[in-house]
This record gives structure tokens, C-alpha cells and sequence, in this order.
């Protein structure tokens, strides 16, 4: 049984017991945030490598005018992402790497597509 002075030592510990597992709940909750924006990025950075590949490839083959490697990074800046890497090989296949910018600047993300002639 319990006396009444160790009843008086343990006033409150429900509170802060209540206060750090709100606390842990929270940051598990940031990092899954984080970990869904990283996803996010991603996706859009692969996106735009795909679409400036296929709009680079357009261009190696005389489907659009310019120069393969410009007309791909045109696309890929109207996605907000820059390119890093652009090549044509064979004359007609494109091969292109993007960056994303992470906007709280912890990184960047990172897209990687080739397009050219269908088979």
C-alpha cells in the first residue's frame, strides 16, 4: 500500500510522461514529413529528366528546331530543375541528368532519363 508521502512524490509524472511522448510523436512526425518532401523531389526531378530527354530527343531528329541539348534544358527549367549532365549519342538518343534544388537547401534531388527514337 502505498503512503502518502510516495503519492505526493509521484504528482505530475503522468504530465510529463503525457509531454515527452507528445514530443517523440512529433518528431516522428517531421521525419516522416521530410522523408514524404524527399519522395516528392524525387519524383519531380525524374519527371523533368524525362520530359527534357524526350524534348531533346525531338530535337536530335529534326522533330522540333534547336540545338538538342537547349531545348532540353528550356523544359527542364520550366520544372524548376536545371541539368547537369546532357548528351546526344548516336545523333538521335539523349541522355540527360537534372538537379532539383531541395527548398529548405538540404540537398538537391536528382533526375536521370535517355529518350530517343522509338524502336
Amino acid at each position: 500500500m502505498k503512503t502518502q508521502a510516495s503519492v505526493q512524490h509521484e504528482r505530475g509524472a503522468g504530465t510529463v510522461l503525457a509531454l515527452a511522448l507528445g514530443a517523440v510523436v512529433m518528431a516522428l512526425m517531421l521525419g516522416l514529413l521530410l522523408l514524404g518532401q524527399a519522395a516528392v523531389m524525387a519524383s519531380r526531378a525524374a519527371s523533368a529528366a524525362d520530359l527534357a530527354a524526350l524534348a531533346g530527343a525531338d530535337s536530335a531528329r529534326g522533330l522540333t528546331s534547336g540545338e538538342p541539348c537547349a531545348v532540353a534544358a528550356g523544359v527542364a527549367g520550366k520544372h524548376d530543375a536545371k541539368i547537369t549532365s546532357c548528351t546526344v549519342a548516336g545523333g538521335e538518343v539523349v541522355e540527360i541528368e537534372t538537379e532539383l534544388a531541395h527548398p529548405f537547401q538540404w540537398g538537391v534531388a536528382i533526375g536521370r532519363a535517355r529518350a530517343g527514337p522509338p524502336p
